[in-house]
């Protein structure tokens, strides 16, 4: 599965992702870094990435254009890198059945 990490979420995360995670990628790292949401929503749709983000505007996405992509919506507010890590990896079984759920859009992940 591949992870796309909005610019909101830390570059630093994808290193510390990649053993569970292993097609991840930052935004900066694909040259989407500043570029608006729908830009990243359709590059997302196009690879086929689920985007990883605290942006509630990917969500409003997902309701107006349905899927793919999927999303993951973080909704801790601000926490750390490592805390997001350990969220994704205590999670991962639960973000790979979501994954391949035909229906449900959006995975909420909070504390």
């Amino acid at each position: 599965m591949k992870l796309l990490l909005d610019q909101n979420v830390s570059y630093r995360l994808v290193k510390k992702i990649e053993l569970i995670f292993p097609e991840s990628k930052h935004v900066s790292k694909l040259g989407l870094l500043n570029k608006p949401d729908l830009d990243i929503w359709e590059f997302a749709r196009r690879e086929d990435y689920v985007i990883v983000t605290f942006d509630s505007d990917y969500y409003d996405l997902s309701l107006t254009k349905g899927q793919p992509p999927k999303l993951i919506w973080i909704r801790t507010g601000n926490t750390t890198t490592s805390n997001i890590d350990r969220l994704l990896t205590q999670k991962a079984d639960q973000i790979s059945t979501f994954a391949k759920d035909p229906i449900i859009s959006c995975l909420e992940i909070d504390v």
